[in-house]
């Protein structure tokens, strides 16, 4: 289906910050959200305090994101 609008009013998107997921549980989360070095999720549910990690490839890693404010959709460059 193609859109009518011309994305002209694009918002510039921080960039992506590294991510880990709990080998666990499988929580996504940012090494600056993972305070105590334990995953969260894991210690709430069972009490372990779990830190084993696996970090996320991130395909689009150096690209520049942008949102069209008008429809919503995403443009990479």
């Amino acid at each position: 289906m193609m859109t009518v609008c011309k994305h002209r009013n694009l918002v510039l998107l921080p960039a992506k910050q590294k991510r880990l997921r709990c080998r666990h549980c499988h929580l996504t989360i940012t090494p600056e959200e993972l305070d105590g070095g334990y995953c969260p999720e894991c210690y709430e549910v069972s009490g372990i305090r779990r830190d084993d990690f696996e970090e996320i490839e991130d395909k689009t890693q150096g690209a520049v994101q942008y949102r069209c404010e008008d429809c919503g959709v995403l443009v990479t460059s």
